[in-house]
């Protein structure tokens, strides 16, 4: 599942009229570029949630882009994390799935999360060094499990492997976050994780996406 749906609103104004997924870096869409990258790794079929300029995404990528198949998932208005992958909940099914934020870019090889066996954990996340715009970290890292201790901390990457159990109690229509359920569900050792210390770029900002358009030598 790829997460689409949200306004982008530190990307204003450049949002205003392009949902975030289309903004372009290097001659390419976000999330096109992710699509590209989860064919690549094997990927045949993927979930987008979508609400804000719901419309401009669907037709520009219809039912299948890059070699890979496309079930839309509809919110009136953006249901957050959480709330998404419960709305999504008959079009996801019941086995563990790979999730993705649409807004990043980085060289992170998908291929090893296909069919990743969660066993009984919950979720498996994908961290980076913390960023300069978020020295505080989300999760600490230890011997694969992912916890809530206070140091060495890590960014969460946007990439996760889901139980579709870790929102089962959320139901379809209600806003919710994930990070409270993953901090919970990370009490109980149910987190696994991994650190990934190649290129990375949360495009949240204008600033941001300067840089990553710097880097691929365009503007």
């Amino acid at each position: 599942m790829i997460l689409a749906a949200g306004r982008g609103e530190r990307l204003r104004p450049l949002t205003e009229a392009t949902p975030k997924p289309l903004v372009e870096a290097g001659g390419r869409t976000l999330l096109g570029r992710h699509l590209e990258r989860l064919a690549a790794a094997g990927f045949r079929r993927a979930v987008i949630n979508v609400s804000h300029l719901a419309e401009q995404i669907v037709q520009r990528f219809g039912e299948s882009a890059h070699g890979i198949a496309i079930d839309w998932s509809r919110e009136p208005e953006p249901l957050e994390t959480a709330g998404g992958i419960a709305q999504a909940r008959a079009l996801l099914g019941d086995a563990p799935f790979l999730l993705v934020n649409a807004d990043i870019w980085c060289d992170f090889d998908f291929s090893g999360l296909q069919a990743f066996p969660l066993g009984k954990r919950l979720a498996h996340l994908v961290l980076v060094p913390n960023p300069a715009w978020h020295p505080a970290g989300d999760f600490s890292l230890e011997r694969g499990l992912v916890g809530n201790a206070p140091a060495p901390r890590y960014t969460y990457a946007g990439i996760a492997v889901l139980s579709p159990r870790l929102t089962a109690g959320i139901a379809a229509g209600r806003k919710a976050q994930l990070a409270p359920l993953w901090r919970a569900a990370a009490e109980q050792r149910a987190v696994s994780g991994e650190l990934y210390t190649g290129y990375w770029n949360d495009v949240g900002t204008p600033e941001r996406l300067g840089a990553l358009a710097e880097r691929l030598g365009g503007r």
